[in-house]
């Protein structure tokens, strides 16, 4: 049957079958005439694909907005539609996809690269592959080899959350020992709303980015709740709970603090590192610091922290085990016996 229209609502909606393929796609219009080129200009790329092949023809921005209807994350695609464009997926390659990713972003390193350019291009292709529209493409990731954290300590927080208090900046220092003690992000936390926060419950509502697609729940330990409870405001539902929009609004009251507390001038998010290190050498599981902290993924907190659980004395609670310390303890007074009857 070929192409034809059909109206369902207000809507037309393309039907049929062209170049051997069963299309029924919605125009997103009420406009006939709109609609009719709707159907034309499926019908010619129908026919380019079945005689040129695959993708051709197809842009990376019809691409994007293939990905985009189906309801995928649109995080990070903003820069890639303004880096792409128009550019033919039959001139995407592999290479090309990589080396966009550092023109993109010359100063982040290798995971910024993975995470922000490759995945999501790379997932982009592949979904309209899974529509008959182009090749699927595997991309290989840049290697990646995260440097040491510089974890703030709890001896830091504390020190400079003195000194914000001094400095008359208790939202700073607030802000210092919530992200510390919730593992939270500079973004998560500068967002956060009192009607996010209950006093009483001891929790904290955190979204990862706005909009907000996936959200936790904190648990707030004594020191950060009482300082939540201690800040100077009325608590409107509908304002900032630390009064920073964001790590470029904080960044110069918080190094001022760093340096006037004799400390390492760490940057914010180094608090999150502290949580995360501290809570593994503290003898928590991967999985509960990542539930706890807010990693999605387990394996990012082990590949990332992995430094904090290198303790090789760890062995020594293989023979501290209730089990172990009893047979160990008949071992020895068997021995005893022996030695007295001889």
């Amino acid at each position: 049957m070929p192409l034809s229209l059909h109206k369902r609502g207000n809507i037309w909606h393309v039907r049929g079958t062209v170049a051997g393929r069963e299309i029924r796609r919605s125009a997103q219009t009420s406009d006939k005439k709109i609609a009719e080129r709707f159907k034309a200009e499926i019908e010619a790329r129908a026919w380019q694909r079945r005689f040129d092949g695959p993708g051709a023809g197809l842009t990376m921005a019809q691409v994007f907005n293939e990905y985009l209807d189906a309801d995928k994350s649109e995080r990070f695609l903003l820069k890639l539609v303004d880096h792409w464009g128009d550019t033919l997926v039959e001139d995407i390659f592999p290479e090309t996809i990589r080396k966009a990713a550092r023109l993109i972003y010359p100063n982040a390193s290798e995971p910024t690269w993975n995470r922000q350019v490759i995945k999501p291009t790379q997932a982009a292709i592949n979904h309209a592959a899974g529509l008959g529209l182009c090749r699927r493409i595997s991309v290989k990731r840049y290697e990646e080899n995260p440097a040491e954290k510089t974890p703030a300590t709890v001896e830091w927080v504390l020190a400079f959350n003195e000194q914000a208090i001094e400095d008359g900046l208790p939202h700073l220092g607030a802000l210092c020992l919530f992200m510390f003690g919730t593992g939270a992000r500079v973004g998560e936390s500068c967002r956060m709303r009192w009607n996010d926060i209950d006093l009483d419950g001891r929790t904290a509502k955190l979204y990862l980015f706005n909009p907000k697609p996936w959200d936790r729940t904190a648990h707030l330990p004594p020191e950060v709740l009482a300082a939540l409870a201690n800040l100077p405001t009325n608590r409107n539902p509908d304002e900032l709970v630390f009064d920073y929009t964001g790590r470029g609004s904080l960044r110069g009251a918080w190094n001022n603090v760093c340096k006037r507390a004799g400390i390492d001038r760490l940057t914010p998010h180094c608090c999150r590192h502290g949580f995360a290190t501290t809570m593994l050498q503290a003898g928590f599981d991967v999985k509960t610091v990542a539930d706890m902290g807010g990693w999605k993924d387990a394996t990012t907190v082990l590949r990332t922290y992995a430094h904090a659980i290198k303790d090789k004395t760890v062995t020594d609670a293989l023979f501290r085990t209730k089990p172990a310390q009893s047979k160990i303890q008949k071992i020895s007074t068997s021995r005893k016996e022996r030695k007295n009857q001889a």
